[in-house]
């Protein structure tokens, strides 16, 4: 059984996704922009509506793509904040959430995101990191911070493709991520499982 069978399995099950998901998926392949994608899309989704989470943040939020999951499962009463260095991905953002016209109350910071996020004081309902990878580590001190207790602090790319279980592969970022990961599985703040969905996503509870 091959990852790409599971995946194309999953995806043909799935429903249909709505309009300005499928625009935005369009988008990200037309520029090579890396994107959680559907099916961890669905996982985030569902994580808002099981923890009934109503304020989110997010480390790299790209043009909102993954914000567009959360905002979709929290409706009028949800509050996300959405962090990335680049501001032409917020506006565009700020354009999807419209065509959708989503309800989420929304925050948009443009700047680097551990800056930002050291100013913020939470509590957050779920935290979702998706900045340079090279950066994870530096991640955790700030989602045990800002982090209600019960809360989740969700990663994505903890594979990488896979090289993190080669050992022959030492760059820089695949060792951020494998310290990233030995870290988070060794900090008593949090209870941690790396879930398997597309590139892997850590899901760690805060204690």
């Amino acid at each position: 059984m091959q990852q790409a069978d599971v995946e194309k399995y999953i995806r043909k099950v799935s429903p249909q996704e709505d309009a300005v998901l499928t625009a935005m998926e369009r988008y990200a392949r037309h520029r090579r922009f890396p994107i959680i994608g559907p099916l961890a899309g669905r996982f985030l989704h569902q994580l808002t509506l099981m923890s009934n989470a109503r304020r989110v943040l997010e480390l790299g939020s790209g043009f909102g793509y993954s914000a567009y999951w959360f905002a979709l499962a929290m409706g009028r009463g949800g509050r996300i904040t959405m962090i990335d260095f680049d501001p032409a991905n917020l506006e565009r953002a700020r354009e999807y959430f419209k065509q959708g016209n989503l309800k989420t109350r929304r925050v948009f910071i443009a700047g680097d995101a551990l800056k930002a996020a050291a100013t913020l004081t939470g509590p957050y309902d779920i935290i979702f990191n998706d900045i340079d990878k090279h950066q994870y580590p530096e991640t955790i001190d700030i989602a045990a911070r800002v982090l209600k207790k019960g809360g989740l602090f969700v990663t994505d790319n903890v594979l990488w493709s896979g090289r993190v279980f080669d050992p022959r592969v030492r760059d820089r970022t695949t060792k951020a991520i494998r310290r990233f990961a030995a870290d988070l599985y060794g900090d008593n703040r949090f209870f941690t499982t790396i879930v398997p969905i597309r590139d892997g996503l850590a899901v760690a509870a805060r204690q």
